[in-house]
């Protein structure tokens, strides 16, 4: 298997072990009577991450890798663990809330609101990158980010408004 290959599988098993552990903590969460919400765009987020990585797949081929960019999106994997391994149990993919349990404020939560929404979003630039394809750096990263202004701010609806007593229905 050649290096981009290689890279590729690294990032579907990532992603593929993800959704695993996103099914359990959904579970988990709503067993204990958390809700999901806005899971209307739920199916178009998993579409485009999807497309993204066929794209990937389609077009690394035998290209040069480009090692600075690849050391970026390392950095990048141990940020997105980092991410995770703060949240815990609470990490999924979707929109689950409980609204008694108090906000994540520890980790890369620090500093930012939604640390993991920057990590996708750099990985979805830097990694078509390290192979030289610019074209799906830019396509999905106008994708994404049309994509998180609807999920970020159903997110912040239901987890800040929930807490200030605001309609939290959000369907988006």
């Amino acid at each position: 298997m050649n290096l981009p290959y290689a890279i590729m599988a690294f990032v579907t098993i990532q992603r593929l072990t993800e959704l695993a552990i996103d099914r359990r903590n959904t579970a988990r969460l709503l067993a204990a009577g958390a809700r999901e919400v806005g899971a209307g765009h739920y199916p178009a987020m998993v579409a485009m991450h999807a497309s993204w990585l066929a794209a990937l797949w389609f077009t690394v081929g035998d290209r040069a890798v480009n090692l600075p960019l690849l050391a970026v999106f390392g950095v990048l994997q141990l940020l997105r663990v980092w991410v995770l391994a703060t949240l815990g149990s609470r990490w999924t993919t979707r929109i689950i809330v409980t609204p008694a349990a108090p906000l994540v404020k520890k980790g890369p939560f620090r500093f930012l609101r939604h640390p993991n929404y920057t990590v996708v979003t750099a990985e979805i630039a830097v990694l078509p990158l390290v192979f030289g394809v610019v074209w799906i750096a830019v396509l999905f990263t106008v994708l994404n980010a049309a994509m998180l202004y609807v999920r970020i701010g159903a997110e912040n609806r239901a987890l800040y408004g929930a807490r200030d007593g605001a309609q939290d229905d959000v369907s988006a």
